[in-house]
């Protein structure tokens, strides 16, 4: 009887140390918000414009969802939903975007926007919105928080919706 219940514990054993050795050792993804997938259309890496000469770059659902955090954390008490609420004419709908001086419809330009902030016509800088600098974000992260973005004000319903402020 002893020997029958050794035996079932050495291999009760080596099934936890085979199934720690299989699961554990595999790559964890990491976590995509439900809102990427559901509303910006994003399960598969999605093209995002790069520049003004039509170059795109792809960007994953967890980059995505990694913008969308930053996003949330950095931008959101004022742009809430994509609206401006210091200048609610000026959502961050993409027609405003594109309207923009620079147009601010591509990542590149929605970055340097990041880096420098300037008002819309791009005539003097604003104080509204906070100076990015590569010390608190990096150039990948903010590219991130762009494409969330950029890919928001593509597909999220309601998202900059034009005409809110009347």
């Amino acid at each position: 009887m002893l020997n029958k219940s050794l035996l079932i514990r050495f291999i009760l054993t080596i099934l936890i140390i085979f199934q720690v050795i299989i699961f554990d050792t595999q790559p964890v993804q990491a976590a995509v918000d439900s809102y990427i997938t559901r509303y910006l259309d994003a399960e598969i890496p999605v093209e995002i414009k790069l520049n003004e000469q039509g170059e795109t770059k792809k960007f994953s659902a967890e980059d995505l969802s990694e913008g969308k955090q930053m996003f949330a954390k950095n931008c959101l008490n004022c742009h809430v939903g994509g609206a401006n609420l210091v200048n609610p004419p000026i959502s961050l709908s993409l027609n405003k975007l594109k309207g923009a001086t620079p147009p601010r419809d591509n990542l590149n330009n929605l970055v340097a926007f990041f880096r420098s902030p300037m008002i819309y016509d791009g005539s003097d800088y604003t104080f509204f919105c906070r100076q990015v600098t590569e010390n608190w974000m990096s150039q990948e992260t903010v590219e991130k928080m762009g494409a969330f973005i950029l890919r928001a004000a593509e597909k999220a319903p309601a998202w900059g919706v034009e005409g809110i402020e009347q």
